[in-house]
């Protein structure tokens, strides 16, 4: 027996016979990367490279150009200084080593100077150890060695030198490759400087970090932000602390120590014991829990108090605040609470004043779940002329909206509550159309598209989603007068030229890509119109040799997405798995597509594609054809099945072909 058949006859020894396991070698995990906060859709676009995808390389990157700026300006210094004494070596020098000596004189004057400075000392003792343990690739063991001796350097002295900008990144070393303990450490001898350090521009990284990796310490560290949040959102260094705390890694009880601050100061003296359980569980509440129990008067001046500080906060733009997720949750706690005064024309006027006062900056606000659900109320309330407004607000940015999970549902609620659809027509969904070509390659743009011709399907939409949206609804029905299925279709026939048109170019290679396979479909299926150019660029395609001779570019049958794309139209709708049948459209013509398949793929194409990966496809059109009083078309299609072709299909054994085979004996 030759070697290879001995192997081949070889059996796996039993579990209880392999002996022990050998074991895996200990690999140290990648660090976790920092998660990302939700960016406003009006940002400013930027493209990331692998090196700095990740917002703490990025930060870190910051921060070392801030540290070389203000080492090259010390210097810069120093040479202005000594320009006095250069002035005498000219090039007439007799001494040629002039200029030489002229810097290392200027150069010992530098290192004098840093000498003198507080704690000199203790930073290039420090500097040494950081300068081996930042080092990207170095083995666990040495680099904990490095932090060791790095921790026994800076212990008990952090707090004095953390606000220095080369000191900062020492410490935020210890911080990211250290442990808990030496963590926990840190964090504890910074109590008390919390907020200072997160306005200053250089240690405000280093709160984020500790904020991030220290659970333990956040709600303390949060603490000592209260009474001075809202002047810290109008930092302009602080304000990205606060932000990443409360989206990022705060839970919902950190969260609510960082809103306490909107709720004025009357609201602390309504608050139980800081840290216990009641606390903590009334907390989570936010808001709501705050005005439990409370009478009428204090519930008025908590909502004055908050109403004012969110004037604050949107009277100043600039500052960046209005963008953040923490602003969101505040003024959508004011809404909710609004929602629930008894007296309407009293919660109108509240909701009116607080939407008069944003209503410019609407389009910052829409990139979270917060801001997206605000908008989307304002939508649902508002006027004619407020919708209006608010249209012209988010127009300018409507293809990033679709591209975004939260934006997109503003512009969905928009769809389906303004009943102006002439303004929604021209203002949004045109935009949508024209940006088809760059969505439909992300999973948000390809439901933004869809949402155009089949809103709130439940083949592309999650349960979660579509309750989402729903949440209007009840307010749509007392604010909006014209029929929900007729704004609908006027929606759909408003994006169906531009979605056909968009097919009929170019059709063929989107129908080539997995995700653009869906859109084509649904198009297809759903928009109104004719759609004998769009069909006819579908089924062009399917014309050229099967199989493709060029594995780089293969056959649309043998793309499986693409395949099924064309049986779904022949079998005129999608198949349900609930039901068990087929979900005909009414606004396509299967027969038509059919007809048109016959005509344009051709017997040649047709008769290859059965005995390769379109079995299936070519069941489907027979099924379609027998369905029909369309005598020609049968006869066409079952001369070019004689029974030899038969045969020769049931001899190729392909996926289908039984199918395949009863089909035929339809027609």
């Amino acid at each position: 027996m030759s070697p290879a058949v001995a192997k081949s006859h070889k059996k796996r020894p039993a579990s209880s016979q392999a002996g022990p396991k050998t074991k895996k070698p200990h690999l140290e995990r990648a660090p976790e990367k920092a998660k990302k906060r939700s960016k406003p859709i009006t940002s400013v676009v930027k493209e990331e490279s692998a090196e700095s995808s990740d917002d703490e390389s990025l930060d870190e990157a910051k921060e070392e150009g801030l540290m070389l700026f203000d080492e090259m300006k010390e210097e810069d210094e120093f040479q202005e200084a000594g320009e006095g004494q250069a002035v005498e070596v000219t090039e007439s020098s007799k001494d040629p080593n002039a200029a030489r000596e002229s810097h290392k004189v200027q150069k010992a004057l530098l290192e004098q100077r840093r000498a003198s400075k507080p704690h000199s000392a203790l930073l290039t003792e420090a500097k040494g150890a950081w300068t081996l343990a930042r080092q990207k690739n170095l083995p666990k063991e040495e680099r904990a060695k490095h932090i060791r001796t790095l921790m026994e350097t800076i212990r008990g002295k952090v707090k004095d030198i953390v606000f220095k900008h080369d000191a900062s990144r020492i410490v935020q070393t210890a911080v990211k490759y250290g442990g808990q303990k030496e963590r926990n450490e840190i964090a504890e001898e910074l109590k008390g400087k919390y907020r200072e350090l997160a306005q200053s521009k250089y240690s405000k990284f280093l709160v984020t970090k500790l904020i991030r990796l220290c659970p333990a310490h956040r709600a303390n560290i949060l603490r000592e932000f209260q009474g001075y949040v809202l002047r810290m959102l109008l930092h302009r260094e602080a304000s990205g602390v606060l932000a990443d705390a409360f989206e990022l890694y705060a839970n919902a009880y950190e969260r609510s120590l960082l809103l306490r601050d909107f709720y004025g100061k009357e609201a602390n003296l309504f608050t139980v014991t800081a840290g216990s359980d009641e606390e903590k569980d009334r907390s989570k509440k936010g808001l709501r829990g705050l005005l439990e129990g409370l009478e009428a008067d204090r519930r008025k001046r908590v909502l004055a108090a908050l109403n004012d500080n969110l004037v604050t906060i949107f009277n100043n733009p600039d500052k960046g605040a209005v963008a953040h997720a923490i602003v969101h949750r505040a003024t959508w706690e004011y809404l909710t609470a609004v929602s629930e005064i008894e007296d309407e024309v009293e919660a109108e006027k509240f909701r009116r004043e607080i939407f008069e006062t944003c209503q410019d900056v609407l389009a910052e606000m829409v990139h979270t779940k917060d801001g997206s659900r605000l908008v989307r109320e304002f939508i649902a309330w508002g006027t004619a002329k407020d919708r209006k407004h608010i249209v012209k607000t988010i127009k300018p940015h409507v293809e990033r909206m679709c591209k975004d999970d939260e934006a997109q549902l503003v512009l969905f609620s928009a769809l389906d509550i303004i009943d102006d659809t002439k303004l929604t027509a021209k203002s949004l969904v045109s935009d949508m159309v024209t940006s088809a070509p760059f969505l439909y390659a992300s999973s948000q743009g390809r439901r933004s598209i869809i949402y155009l011709v089949a809103p709130r399907t439940r083949r592309h939409f999650t349960p979660a989603q579509i309750a989402t949206l729903a949440e209007t609804d009840p307010i749509r029905a007392k604010t909006s007068k014209k029929d929900d299925e007729l704004r609908a279709s006027e929606i759909r026939k408003a994006a169906s030229d531009g979605l056909l048109q968009w097919i009929t170019e170019s059709g063929a290679e989107v129908a080539k890509d997995t995700g653009g396979s869906l859109v084509v479909c649904e198009i297809m299926l759903e928009a109104e119109g004719d759609k004998s150019s769009a069909s006819e660029t579908l089924l062009k395609t399917l014309s050229t040799p099967y199989p493709s001779t060029d594995p780089a570019n293969p056959h649309p049958i043998s793309l499986p997405h693409t395949s099924r794309l064309y049986k779904t139209l022949l079998q005129g709708g999608h198949f349900s798995h609930s039901t068990r049948t087929i979900e005909h459209s009414l606004r396509f013509s299967a027969r038509h597509f059919a007809v048109q398949f016959i005509q344009l793929v051709g017997r040649d194409i047709i008769a290859a594609m059965v005995k390769g990966d379109g079995a299936f496809v070519v069941a489907a059109l027979c099924e379609q054809l027998a369905g029909h009083d369309d005598e020609e078309g049968r006869q066409v299609v079952k001369g070019w099945f004689d029974a030899k072709t038969c045969k020769q299909i049931k001899e190729a054994n392909g996926k289908g072909v039984n199918i395949l085979l009863e089909s035929l004996k339809k027609l």
